[in-house]
């Protein structure tokens, strides 16, 4: 049987190898470095990788290069040609099925899916275009004691401090069937330079977890608490990189007709089913926008 204190330290070195891959893309990802990265032994290191994060290598690499890409044709007028060599695809074509396959799409028409941030909007569901308006309830949230990792840059790349929290919390025992993935999120994208942005990928904790607080978290957790309080909430159902258009929705149609007022708590997004194993078109995320009492 595994030691507890075995299963953080393995923890800990595969977080390592999965913030180099998000920040290098764009380079050459031979196992070799990864593996003395995470100094595990060459030979053996794959099948740890895979028994530890649920995925290979070329899975994890794949997921991600795709998910910037959906964000590049959201956010950037950049070719369909050059995202899909950035994305490592040797032709256009294959990078097409492959995008098509992950998000359930052509990548010409996610990049054309209306993002109008309209009280009533379109989106495109295979051939049919459907009206949909946006839900909103006014719930009270109480106290969460949230266990994360904070995250300083643009908010779409925040998965892979997910995933290192992820690594942390599996290995200290805190993930279960259970387990609430919360983002908090604590600056206006609008307003300031995505390098600067700050947020922060957690863990709900759950109830009675320790009585030292962050003095019972394993290290390179931080432990950070958000007050009970009013939130209006939103579903968003589709890929991450499309919900900016549920918060512009959010703020700009249905905020101002609602009589209410943001406070100043971060806002926050609960993620509630897993992207690894859910198809993008399928993914809900609770968007949740702290209100005064």
């Amino acid at each position: 049987m595994q030691r507890p204190s075995t299963g953080l330290d393995y923890a800990q070195r595969i977080a390592r190898v999965v913030d180099h891959i998000a920040r290098h893309l764009d380079a050459p990802l031979d196992v070799a470095r990864l593996a003395e990265i995470a100094c595990f032994s060459p030979f053996h290191f794959h099948r740890i990788y895979r028994t530890q994060t649920g995925e290979t290598i070329a899975q994890t690499v794949r997921r991600y290069r795709l998910h910037r890409a959906a964000a590049e044709l959201v956010g950037e007028a950049l070719p369909v040609p050059r995202i899909a060599r950035r994305a490592g695809y040797a032709s256009t074509e294959a990078f097409t099925r492959a995008f098509a396959a992950h998000y359930g799409i052509p990548p010409a028409a996610f990049r054309a899916l209306p993002r109008d941030p309209a009280l009533c909007y379109q989106r495109q569901q295979g051939d049919e275009t459907v009206m949909e308006n946006l839900q909103v309830r006014i719930e009270d949230i109480g106290t969460l004691r949230l266990a994360g990792i904070p995250h300083k840059g643009p908010y779409i790349e925040i998965g892979s401090t997910f995933e290192k929290t992820f690594a942390f919390a599996g290995g200290a025992g805190l993930l279960g069937p259970a387990t609430r993935m919360i983002g908090l999120y604590y600056d206006d994208p609008n307003s300031m330079p995505a390098r600067e942005l700050r947020s922060f990928a957690a863990v709900a904790l759950p109830d009675g977890f320790g009585a030292g607080f962050a003095g019972d978290l394993p290290a390179g957790l931080e432990l950070r608490e958000m007050p009970a309080g009013r939130y209006a909430i939103a579903m968003h159902k589709g890929p991450y990189a499309d919900l900016h258009v549920t918060w512009d929705r959010l703020f700009s149609a249905w905020l101002p007709r609602s009589g209410e007022e943001p406070d100043d708590r971060p806002t926050m997004e609960e993620y509630l089913n897993n992207p690894r194993e859910t198809p993008q078109a399928d993914l809900l995320t609770a968007v949740c926008l702290p209100l005064k009492g």
